[in-house]
């Protein structure tokens, strides 16, 4: 009997889950450099063969935790109410994730999450391959932005999204830094929502005039 496509998507994605939370363990622990393909593998009692299927590259198994997010501003565009400016949603967007200490935003203090953020940043390999999915993002944005408003042509929608994925990476660096440092989210959250608010009126500045800020 053929088991149901949806049945075997998420057991897919549960494999994957489960492979990816290996890898990710002995990151931590031992460094990404010290920790080969063969041994993540053998960790989790499957092939290299098997692991490749999932994963394309040692760098999949961590930047697959970011996922979830590719498109994330690309849907927050297309979910805005009616007659919002594409800016003031995901300026509401990002300060709701503040809000809820959304690691996303940098301003998570769980000792993982922590830990992760300086795995990602502190190898370059890693950091490579997150620019690559930035520029999927951003890919993605400045689509939903053409869509947003019309008549601006194809450079101004991208320009937009390539300055509001860059400003949400130095918010979050900005974030995940300080607390590296030793504060605490409730002490950085007000500082947080500031800098946030200045990086959102400095980005409105610009795309009020075409279309896409507060106006």
């Amino acid at each position: 009997m053929t088991e149901p496509g949806g049945l075997r998507t998420l057991k897919k994605e549960r494999t994957r889950q489960a492979l990816a939370d290996v890898a990710i363990s002995l990151f931590l622990a031992r460094g990404f450099e010290q920790v080969s393909v063969a041994e993540i593998a053998a960790a989790a009692e499957v092939s290299k063969p098997t692991l490749f299927r999932y994963f394309a590259s040692k760098e999949d198994l961590v930047l697959h935790r970011f996922a979830d997010h590719l498109g994330e501003a690309a849907r927050v565009v297309r979910a805005r109410p009616a007659g919002a400016p594409p800016l003031a949603a995901l300026r509401q967007h990002f300060l709701d994730r503040l809000a809820e200490r959304d690691p996303v935003t940098g301003l998570c203090e769980h000792p993982e999450v922590l830990a992760f953020l300086r795995l990602v940043h502190e190898t370059p390999s890693l950091s490579s391959h997150l620019r690559e999915f930035l520029a999927a993002d951003t890919r993605a944005l400045a689509e939903a932005l053409a869509e947003a408003v019309t008549g601006r042509g194809e450079l101004a929608p991208r320009l937009v999204a390539a300055q509001y994925v860059a400003v949400r990476q130095e918010l979050t660096w900005a974030n995940w830094t300080g607390l590296a440092a030793g504060a605490t989210e409730d002490e950085l959250l007000p500082k947080a929502v500031a800098e946030a608010e200045l990086a959102f009126a400095l980005l409105g500045t610009g795309a009020a005039g075409l279309g896409y800020g507060p106006g």
